[in-house]
């Protein structure tokens, strides 16, 4: 079966590492598509080195632009690219705008469409992401979701046919590459820090950067915790920084360029607390048993906040300087929510 995979974003390049292997070993036919969302070096060509994944057959060039200019140059270019390659399926990632321009161009185009990581919801009708999740799961006739809950929030919406509870494809990546994370990356070295003596932080939602006054409280709250903080910038959040001028000063907290992923992976492991607003790293701190703090008001992984390895702090700096410094210290191991790290191979033997 030929499979067109189309991602753009860091996240669905780890999404897509284990799913490309799995339908490589399965026998499938897959045409790996690049809308260029994520086009920094260190955001994109750094994952397909170090993950092995096949370099795009078609490199779109979307690069940045309003939510409506990006998805709809991305729909017009992928539209083209389905055309001119007629998969029997398109299979996308998440909830990017890459995600949603890929799901219309194939729905209307009558090919057959899979979304990897369906069902999720965090019930924010504000987030450009969630709009992008709902819409994808009502254009699928195949849904793989990662949790129950996902399964439960499909069929509230009135969603049965085609979806499978398969488990975390992320799971699968990090079982996969976290031993080679601790044996090859020499970050902490390069950073400076030891195991367990630094917190890890990553801000990237517009919510959280596009608002002065929002960054530079949580910048303070960071700072605040009185810790050494190691703050990798999305290309976003240092955009708006330099734009924002502001003088907020963070004695605590070290603004470092993007990590590669075993660089990440490598940080998460060994940070004390995360604190993050992306789903992608609370469950990756979830996997790795480090306490996390979200800064966002909810989240769709909420398996993590019951299991009380999640605080939601949203940008509240008491409240995220609370949960930092011992708000954030769950007892036992996580429960086995996410699969069995084989989710891959179900969609792999699902997709045809």
């Amino acid at each position: 079966m030929k499979i067109a995979s189309i991602v753009g974003a860091r996240p669905q390049f780890i999404k897509a590492s284990p799913v490309s292997r799995a339908l490589k070993q399965a026998g499938h036919h897959e045409v790996i598509v690049h809308t260029g969302q994520h086009y920094d070096a260190q955001m994109s060509d750094v994952f397909f080195d170090e993950m092995g994944i096949a370099r795009p057959d078609h490199f779109l060039e979307i690069g940045s632009g309003s939510h409506a200019e990006q998805t709809g140059r991305m729909m017009i270019a992928v539209e083209r690219t389905l055309i001119a390659e007629r998969p029997d399926r398109a299979l996308v990632y998440g909830d990017t705008n890459t995600t949603l321009a890929a799901a219309l161009a194939a729905c209307k185009l009558g090919v057959r469409l899979a979304h990897v990581e369906a069902g999720l919801r965090s019930f924010n009708r504000t987030m450009p992401e969630e709009h992008n999740r709902v819409l994808t799961d009502h254009c699928s006739d195949l849904l793989f979701c990662p949790t129950q809950t996902a399964v439960d929030n499909l069929a509230n919406e009135g969603i049965r046919a085609g979806v499978h509870l398969v488990g975390d494809v992320m799971y699968d990546a990090v079982l996969y590459f976290a031993t080679r994370a601790r044996e090859q990356s020499r970050v902490l070295t390069a950073l400076g820090v030891r195991p367990r003596e630094y917190m890890l932080a990553t801000v990237h939602r517009a919510y959280n950067t596009d608002d002065p006054a929002v960054l530079q409280r949580l910048l303070r709250a960071l700072d605040s915790i009185g810790e050494p903080v190691i703050f990798p910038l999305h290309p976003r959040t240092r955009a708006r920084l330099a734009a924002y001028d502001n003088g907020t000063e963070a004695r605590n907290v070290r603004l470092v360029d993007p990590v590669g992923y075993l660089d990440m992976l490598a940080l998460e492991q060994h940070a004390k607390v995360i604190l993050t607003d992306s789903g992608g790293v609370q469950k990756e701190a979830f996997f790795f048993e480090v306490p996390c703090v979200t800064l966002r008001p909810e989240t769709e992984w909420l398996e993590t906040v019951s299991s009380g390895w999640n605080v939601l702090a949203g940008s509240d700096p008491d409240a995220i300087v609370s949960a930092a410094r011992g708000g954030a210290r769950p007892t036992g191991t996580p429960p086995r929510v996410f699969g069995d790290g084989r989710a891959a191979v179900l969609i792999a033997e699902l997709v045809a």
